[in-house]
């Protein structure tokens, strides 16, 4: 195996996957190292198996919201179908399918050792001749709660490949993962405690979704305790003991601590360049790390802060593959909505928190509109349409419009409500291309969809 090559992707989660194959379709060699699974955690620990938890006990209950409907499911059936999704954590076919495309894949631990150069944890070097991608992504933040690092405990990770399901589950955090993986054990079989920190599960999404999913939550009978902190942690003959901030106590089998992540720059030997360990990777919209000598340094997903989402992980890939390849033939202009910028980095980010009811968000919310100091007005609206009745009896949902005032263009969109994920990606597209709302009245939504919600909205705009 040569040493040297075009490019060096440290990484091979999705993130860099999508920036070495894009760098490969430009002309360039490129090596791609991963000390672990070739895929990521997203194919093994986060969007495909959680998914994959959810997807059979949503099925079950929405038909279950129909009449005349009765279902069930074996939680064991369930397991097993997630395990079919991550192979049973074997990447041999990620492996083929990185070959295949022409990347060459190096097992081990990748560290910088100085500029467009890597050393492998068996002593290999590794240099490149035009560009070092960065795509370690992130790992758990922990916080420091008495006894926690030393009580066997679950991550995101173990949440998300258990081979059983627990009698009892204590969720410490209320945000996406805490609360999708809550709502998945509470209908799996789990009794779950969701610890809420402040006074509202999914703080950073508009209120009245945020409402609907608490809703939810509680309907699943998951106990929330609002407003508390877990202080101390350890097991016993009993199982685990927290004690709470409150002076209460809980008993539980098992205790999932989702309390957010950080990038994973701790070990990757960026301290060679100048750049400080375990902190986040700056870098400009071309996916340069900002604070290095020379343009050979490139960062793309979870490391950069960005936007820590699988799909804008993929896109910022995407650009830095391209703008790399561009590079080794000349000049590039960064323009932004170019080829080579992660524009929608800004201020069209879409994500979904596949709980029940769905939550589905692109670009500002209100309170980040307000924030950001820009003059706006916000439209917030039941899900009560045609489509709505027909999907199930008692559909409760609600869709909220942020928008800039002088503009007369989106900011955001949130919707909020049971299968409003596949409604996100108009509104995103309608963000990007700064439809503006006297356009958009002129796309029609077809009778009887969920979609209506979008004439409605703009009716309650004065359009």
């Amino acid at each position: 195996m040569s040493d040297t090559f075009d490019v060096i992707v440290v990484g091979a989660g999705a993130i860099g996957e999508n920036a070495a194959g894009r760098a490969v379709q430009g002309g360039l060699s490129v090596a791609m190292v991963e000390a672990q699974l070739i895929g990521g955690e997203c194919s093994y620990w986060a969007c495909m198996p959680s998914k994959a938890l959810i997807r059979t006990p949503q099925a079950v209950h929405d038909a279950r919201a129909l009449p005349g409907v009765t279902a069930s499911f074996d939680p064991a059936a369930v397991l097993a179908r997630r395990n079919q999704f991550t192979h049973d954590w074997d990447d041999a076919s990620q492996q083929e399918w990185a070959e295949g495309a022409g990347i060459t894949v190096v097992r081990g631990t990748a560290r910088l050792t100085g500029p467009k150069e890597v050393q492998l944890d068996d002593g290999r070097r590794l240099t490149a001749t035009q560009a070092v991608v960065l795509a370690t992504g992130s790992v758990p933040a922990e916080p420091p709660i008495d006894g926690l690092a030393d009580t066997e405990h679950w991550g995101s990770r173990e949440a998300t490949s258990a081979q059983a399901v627990p009698e009892s589950l204590v969720v410490l955090g209320s945000g996406v993962v805490g609360c999708e993986l809550a709502q998945a054990y509470a209908r799996l079989g789990s009794a779950v405690t969701m610890l809420v920190r402040g006074d509202r599960v999914l703080p950073k999404v508009e209120p009245a979704a945020s409402d609907l999913v608490r809703a939810g939550l509680a309907a699943d009978g998951v106990d929330l305790r609002f407003g508390v902190n877990l202080t101390r942690v350890h097991r016993d003959d009993d199982g685990l003991l927290l004690h709470l901030d409150d002076g209460s106590e809980l008993r539980a089998e098992q205790l999932l601590v989702a309390t957010g992540r950080r990038p994973a720059t701790d070990d990757v030997g960026v301290e060679t360049v100048g750049l400080t360990p375990g902190e986040t990777l700056h870098v400009d919209d071309s996916g340069q790390v900002q604070g290095v000598d020379g343009d050979w340094l490139y960062a793309c997903g979870d490391v950069t802060g960005r936007a820590p989402l699988t799909h804008q992980g993929k896109y910022d890939a995407r650009v830095v593959g391209d703008v790399i390849a561009a590079r080794a033939k000349g000049t590039v202009d960064a323009a932004p909505w170019s080829r080579y910028a992660a524009t929608a980095d800004h201020a069209a980010v879409p994500q979904v928190v596949f709980t029940d009811p769905e939550v589905a968000y692109v670009g500002r919310t209100a309170q980040e509109t307000e924030r950001a100091g820009i003059a706006h007005d916000v439209v917030e609206i039941d899900i009560a349409v045609g489509g709505s009745s027909l999907y199930a009896d008692g559909y409760t949902g609600k869709a909220v419009m942020v928008v800039d005032r002088e503009r007369q263009v989106l900011l955001g969109v949130t919707f909020a409500g049971p299968g409003v994920a596949e409604m996100l990606h108009a509104a995103t597209i309608a963000i990007v291309g700064e439809v503006p709302l006297h356009r958009l009245w002129h796309a029609v939504p077809s009778y009887p969809t969920v979609s209506e919600v979008w004439l409605r909205l703009l009716e309650a705009y004065g359009l």
